[in-house]
């Protein structure tokens, strides 16, 4: 049921903004006011959630190694599992951003009549989440010719590259196929895989839902039902945006309200879930720390300052109960006077 809730309300948001769009007046809640809440929780949600982790103290040296760390020079140095300087973190972790490393090295576990539990590749998992997350990326860039005016060469030569091929009329974005496809397997492999099914909640299938009800209302407004969008109107009314003078002209369509108000959602629910791993990846201790232990002292930032106590202190210290005890010391008491 967790995915069916998840479904009823992305569903709700769609009629929220179809019937809201109808009625006169509410072009413009739905239009300005809603992107702009939207942008200000997006932007100061994120940043928050960086500061907070940014000042969060790492009191354990607990970097992801696998390999050999560095040590002696006739042992060959593994410098991306075990980095132990800075240019060797940074191309650990451009190689995990960039083409998410960890997750094509993944493998999974199956427990078969025996019992017999194998190992096996999961290389689908890691390239469809791939495929997705560049088509996502792609996307929001070629989104900004909406703002732009004069368009860049670069985001024209993007988009002329995403449709290259001309399919259909219009011709379909590459991207736009790539992210659907990536987010049904995503989805799908929530319903379909029973151990992931099982640790899923109804967080994990929201977003899913919500950039399934973004991409197809995006893909319907551009190859289906583009007689009823003004592309003018919206044009203007981006540029309007970015220039902080909206204006609303024309009947833009209630599909681009709809697309435009689960994309606000989105931006407003961002900052507040899981998908904040966009920016938490940079500041995972796990990954962004040198693994160089064996020469440099990890110091707990937690830890009160306790001054050094010497040996000869704590025997100066204790001396007397250690005699009681029966523990040998190295320097007698002083024998006591009598009285």
């Amino acid at each position: 049921m967790k995915y069916a809730y998840s479904f009823l309300a992305v569903i709700a948001l769609i009629l929220i903004a179809w019937l809201g769009s109808q009625i006169p007046g509410m072009q413009y809640f739905f239009g300005v006011a809603v992107p702009y809440l939207a942008i200000m929780v997006f932007l100061g949600g994120f940043v928050y959630r960086v500061v907070h982790w940014a000042k969060s103290p790492v009191p354990f040296s607990i970097q992801t190694t696998c390999g050999q760390a560095k040590s002696l020079d006739f042992i060959k140095h593994n410098r991306l599992e075990a980095p132990n300087t800075n240019a060797e973190v940074i191309a650990r972790m451009a190689l995990e951003i960039l083409t998410f490393r960890s997750l094509f090295r993944n493998t999974k576990s199956e427990i078969y009549a025996g019992p017999k539990i194998t190992y096996e590749s999961s290389k689908w998992l890691w390239l469809f989440a791939l495929a997705f997350h560049y088509s996502f990326f792609i996307i929001v860039i070629r989104h900004l010719r909406l703002f732009l005016n004069p368009v860049p060469d670069a985001i024209a030569w993007l988009d002329w590259a995403d449709s290259m091929f001309e399919i259909g009329m219009p011709a379909m974005y590459l991207t736009d196929a790539g992210l659907l496809i990536g987010l049904i397997y995503l989805f799908g492999r929530r319903l379909v895989n029973r151990q992931v099914r099982y640790i899923s909640l109804l967080n994990d299938y929201f977003p899913l839902l919500l950039l399934l009800g973004i991409g197809i209302t995006g893909v319907l407004m551009r190859m289906f039902l583009r007689e009823g969008v003004d592309i003018n109107a919206i044009k203007q009314l981006a540029v309007g945006l970015a220039t902080f003078s909206p204006v609303i002209s024309g009947d833009i369509g209630s599909i681009f309200y709809i697309h435009l108000f689960l994309v606000s959602v989105l931006l407003i629910y961002f900052p507040f879930s899981k998908l904040m791993h966009l920016g938490g990846v940079f500041l995972s201790p796990t990954r962004n720390m040198r693994n160089n232990t064996r020469e440099v002292r990890h110091v707990n930032p937690w830890n009160p300052d306790i001054k050094p106590h010497s040996y000869d202190a704590y025997e100066d210290e204790f001396r007397d109960f250690m005699v009681d005890a029966g523990i040998p010391v190295e320097k007698q008491p002083a024998p006591q006077k009598d009285e």
